[in-house]
């Protein structure tokens, strides 16, 4: 099955063509626009802009990747969360091609994409995606996003935990804003932190002890700020190395609090953040030493970014099943949410 992937929830406008079997994903044309460089200057991404960006780039992209192919067999679009002005775009484009190719259409969730990117591996060893074993407690963590969810079946998915205030990538961006770092500045400080101490800087770790899975990033960030205030001249790879550190404790020691309650067979780590070195190879080790009955996965590190495939990989279920949305009847939703 042939499916074409959009996603433009945020300011990436990313169009993938991917060829999915219960066996095997082959990517066999992908291609992503990037807003970085226009967004930079604003320290942040600007919905007006990046919708104004979405609307010039989609069609030639979706031109670039279709050039060599035959019309897909399905389409696959991001519906929401995100930003209502780069959501618009990418379902009217889906919608227009649905009504002129007379192909059906699948409404994905952007939060889902990112959990089935993991699926999305060049290792050939790696175990045929069909059999990754339920139940699955999915960290997502990214700049919009940080939630603990839990899929005792397929289809399933239930927050078991999460940020009660900002997401832990928006506290990485908003930190390296105050170093001066440019957006996105998340990976600079990742950066500077491999040459800081870890244990320079005492910072918080929010609700670290609380009975929940919850966790909480406000404080963090306003103890950064506080501290850049108070020492001017304070190192900025301990800075870092500090600050990382303290994310990286937070998100490490909620995920394993939840997966020792909930026994999932698969620990999946997924999202912008899950780019984020430290945090990827402290979360396995833990894992490895707690947790050894779970299998960890985590996506490609180009995948945990943003990008169309991850959508067209999580269509195929739904299109298997025939569970399409009418173009005429799909919209876009900013607040969707997986779980209730």
């Amino acid at each position: 099955m042939k499916i074409l992937g959009i996603e433009s929830s945020c300011d990436d406008t990313s169009v993938a063509l991917v060829e999915r079997t219960d066996e095997k994903i082959e990517i066999l044309a992908e291609k992503t626009a990037s807003q970085i460089e226009i967004h930079k200057k604003y320290g942040g991404v600007v919905p007006e802009i990046a919708g104004r960006k979405h609307a010039e780039q989609i069609t030639p992209v979706v031109e670039e990747i279709m050039k060599n192919f035959e019309k897909p067999d399905v389409i696959a679009v991001t519906s929401g969360p995100g930003l209502i002005t780069g959501l618009i775009v990418g379902v009217e484009t889906a919608k227009t091609l649905s009504y002129l190719w007379d192909v059906p259409i699948v409404g994905v969730n952007h939060i889902k994409g990112h959990i089935h990117s993991v699926k999305i591996q060049k290792d050939k060893s790696e175990k045929p995606i069909s059999n990754f074993e339920l139940p699955i407690l999915s960290l997502v963590a990214s700049g919009g996003h940080t939630e603990l969810i839990l899929s005792k079946k397929l289809g399933h998915y239930e927050r078991v935990g999460g940020t009660r205030d900002d997401a832990a990538g928006e506290c990485f961006d908003k930190v390296a804003k105050l170093l001066g770092f440019d957006y996105p500045g998340g990976p600079k400080i990742s950066k500077f932190a491999e040459k800081g101490d870890p244990k320079a800087i005492t910072f918080p770790r929010p609700m670290i002890h609380s009975k929940d899975f919850d966790m909480s990033f406000s404080g963090l960030k306003t103890a950064a700020l506080y501290h850049l205030r108070d020492n001017p001249d304070t190192d900025k790879n301990d800075f870092c190395a500090s600050f990382e550190q303290a994310i990286v404790d937070l998100l490490v020691h909620k995920t394993i609090k939840a997966a020792k309650k909930y026994n999932p067979k698969t620990i999946v780590l997924a999202g912008g953040v899950s780019a984020n070195k430290k945090l990827r190879e402290t979360l396995k080790k833990v894992i490895q030493k707690e947790i050894p009955s779970s299998e960890f996965k985590i996506p490609e590190l180009k995948y945990s970014m943003d990008n169309a495939a991850m959508i067209a990989v999580t269509a195929y279920n739904h299109a298997k099943n025939k569970n399409f949305t009418p173009w005429n009847k799909l919209q876009a939703d900013p607040n969707w949410k997986i779980y209730k």
